[in-house]
């Protein structure tokens, strides 16, 4: 008998990972808190869309379930996987729901941004804690149990899904993750998860929260000028931060940490260089739905939900004064992003100077 799946939070990225596993064939259920979600996903299945005719299809005759309805889970098999893919400020109780129905080598997958596998730690143990990173997929539920991507896949461009143990070693069980996610896109295992994880939080750190602050899709926050810099600066002050902390930061994007660094601190050949690789129409995975595409803490804010900003920029701004290492402009977003949560003042370029 193969393994028991369960889709904890089956919102954009949840969906678009979980939709694909079930129309490979695999055992998944799927778990949700958005009432309107669960009951379409049963009346009609769930929906995935993308760039090319071949990324469009619906997975029908799925298991969906309410959060009041997990319980019936203790009548099958117990989970072997459990992706939690919520956001980060739901991570400890989205954990504890599914911890009762964990087998006894069941484990639960981080499928989200920002670095929550302590928080999951602290609610089933680091041994049963794995952590997957999924890079520039920008996907967005835009209606409920219908789900797009708005960029192409990475296939050898770039790899989009990294697996990794949180102790760095190569387990069967990040082996068998990753050949499941493989079939989605382009997959590797990693020995360095904290570096991946450091990595993707300094390229959310530029992009979402800016996006989320002005209004703009992401391509138009890298058109802009004044806008374009602030974002070079976020990144640079992430990537020292993370330096501090001992990570081993990989590639951002197309970005060499070190050069964002130089370029957020001054350095003019090192400001060029990374100023052309921001530029639109130079990105390492061509956009063709740019005039759509926002980040995932910009179509919170449209939606009128809570954001990620504390966990994002508000953490490294954080990290940063545990170990004196300063991140002005991550204070600054932080502040900008909640009054504009709060509805205190709306988006626009002008919150950023652009």
């Amino acid at each position: 008998m193969g393994k028991r799946i369960a889709i904890v939070g089956t919102g954009a990225l949840g969906g678009y990972v979980g939709g694909y596993l079930a129309r490979a064939g695999l055992d998944v259920t799927f778990i949700d808190f958005w009432p309107e979600n669960v009951e379409a996903m049963r009346s009609r299945g769930l929906e995935l869309d993308g760039v090319t005719p071949d990324e469009q299809f619906t997975v029908r005759g799925l298991r969906a379930l309410h959060v009041t309805d997990v319980q019936e889970l203790t009548r099958g098999k117990p989970i072997d996987i459990a992706f939690v893919a919520v956001k980060s400020y739901d991570t400890e109780w989205a954990t504890t729901l599914i911890r009762p129905h964990l087998a006894p080598d069941g484990y639960v997958v981080s499928l989200q941004n920002c670095l929550n596998e302590e928080r999951i730690a602290g609610v089933v143990g680091w041994g049963r804690t794995v952590g997957m990173v999924a890079s520039l997929i920008s996907v967005d539920m835009y209606e409920a149990a219908r789900i797009r991507r708005t960029v192409a896949k990475g296939g050898d461009r770039h790899t989009v899904f990294r697996v990794g143990e949180v102790h760095g070693r190569i387990t069967r069980r990040v082996e068998e993750l990753h050949e499941m996610v493989a079939a989605i896109d382009s997959a590797k295992t990693t020995t360095n998860l904290w570096g991946e994880r450091w990595s993707k939080l300094c390229q959310n750190g530029m992009k979402n929260g800016v996006s989320a602050a002005t209004g703009l899709t992401g391509t138009d926050c890298d058109r802009n000028d004044a806008i374009r810099r602030f974002s070079i600066k976020l990144g640079g002050e992430a990537v020292r931060v993370g330096q501090a902390l001992g990570y081993q930061i990989e590639k951002i994007g197309k970005l060499d940490p070190e050069r964002l660094a130089r370029a957020a601190e001054g350095d003019a050949a090192a400001l060029d260089e990374v100023e052309a690789l921001l530029r639109p129409g130079s990105n390492t995975n061509p956009n063709p739905r740019a005039d759509i595409q926002r980040p995932s803490m910009a179509q919170d804010i449209l939606k009128g939900r809570r954001t990620e900003i504390e966990f994002m920029n508000g953490y490294i701004a954080e990290r940063g004064a545990y170990i004196r290492v300063a991140a002005p402009t991550h204070t600054r977003l932080t502040e900008i992003v909640k009054k504009v949560e709060r509805g205190e003042v709306k988006p626009a370029p002008a919150l950023l100077g652009g």
